[in-house]
């Protein structure tokens, strides 16, 4: 199979990642990138290849480009991914897809009729660890599953980050909620109502550079989520909180517990708890990636485009995230509990993971 021909939108703070990812394997190839900023653009492809594009429509209008990897900030998602789709591009977005799930509609409307693909992070599902849980879950041995935790401590991020304001200005759900929220609603469908708390813990930061910001958002979320198959789960989100005690997810059967320290990693830790007993570590279905692999969505929708089924990233999961991460905002804002009604086809497990 030719390798699917890519061009970066956004040559910031994560693009370095998915070059490199797109360099390791076959099935892709680094055709360029673009950038607001033309010198970071120049940088990427010095030193990964391709071709650094001026702008975005000279990517759009290059036929040595199959797909664009929307890396821009998340206020810009839906406007790129569509002026893509328009120009005859298949399109694989960070996450979120869109901030408004009319916009995310939209989108999977514009890639059905262009038919096109449409993918989107985060796919973190795809990794050993996640997958290896998923397995435990679909064969029954933690039993009925009714109770799951999620935490996304991620800290504060302009401790490292060198401008997060577009983060703050969407706040840790959008951002990193939306992690596990896709795990879950992967394993156990859609969600279909939505409790949420929210608060700014830390209004007054500031950035690598000294310059002082107060968060648009509010930096700690809480969040009940029922799924349509009677599970309950319930996600923190915080800019405050760093990586603690309580972490990663935790699966609650009628026969007993599953714990992964790290949603986003491949190579978690697996723990399997039997009712009354002890955590015990479990194996990975196969030698997992050490680490996030950037590039496993991309190769799956390579290899689903060539032959011709779907791609587990699926456009209308994300719409569904975006209800949800839609839901959290009204439900903390207004209070009460705020009714989900999209749905989506279920991803299929990795064929090493059946």
């Amino acid at each position: 199979m030719a390798g699917l021909r890519i061009a970066l939108v956004g040559a910031g703070n994560i693009a370095d990642r998915y070059a490199a990812a797109i360099a390791r394997v076959d099935e892709l190839e680094l055709a360029g990138a673009t950038d607001l900023d033309p010198v970071r653009a120049e940088a990427l492809v010095g030193a990964f290849g391709g071709r650094a594009y001026l702008h975005l429509a000279d990517a759009l209008a290059d036929d040595a480009v199959d797909a664009i990897v929307n890396l821009t900030v998340p206020q810009a998602h839906a406007e790129v991914t569509a002026t893509a789709l328009e120009a005859g591009k298949h399109v694989h977005s960070e996450k979120p897809l869109a901030l408004r799930h009319a916009d995310a509609v939209r989108l999977v409307s514009l890639a059905r009729e262009r038919g096109l693909r449409l993918s989107s992070a985060p796919a973190t599902l795809l990794g050993e660890a996640q997958q290896t849980l998923w397995k435990h879950v679909r064969e029954g041995v933690v039993g009925r599953v009714r109770a799951v935790y999620a935490e996304a401590n991620w800290d504060r991020v302009e401790r490292w980050h060198p401008d997060p304001r577009s983060l703050y200005d969407v706040g840790p759900v959008v951002d990193v909620g939306v992690y596990p929220i896709t795990i879950l609603t992967a394993m156990f469908g859609p969600v279909r109502s939505v409790g949420a708390y929210a608060t700014m813990l830390e209004p007054d930061r500031v950035l690598l550079d000294g310059t002082a910001f107060t968060p648009a958002a509010p930096d700690f979320v809480v969040a009940l989520l029922q799924h349509e198959e009677g599970v309950v789960s319930r996600l923190t989100a915080s800019f405050y909180v760093g990586p603690c005690k309580q972490r990663g997810l935790e699966v609650h059967g009628d026969e007993g517990s599953l714990y992964m320290p790290t949603w986003a990693e491949a190579n978690s830790r697996l723990e399997l708890q039997p009712r009354g007993g002890d955590y015990a570590a479990i194996a990975p279905v196969r030698e997992p990636f050490p680490g996030t692999d950037w590039s496993r969505a991309l190769v799956d929708l390579a290899q689903a485009i060539a032959e011709g089924r779907p791609h587990r990233a699926g456009a209308e999961h994300a719409a569904h995230v975006v209800e949800v991460l839609e839901a959290v905002q009204t439900s903390s804002r207004d209070g009460g509990s705020v009714v989900v009604r999209s749905s989506f086809p279920i991803p299929q497990p990795m064929d090493w993971a059946r």
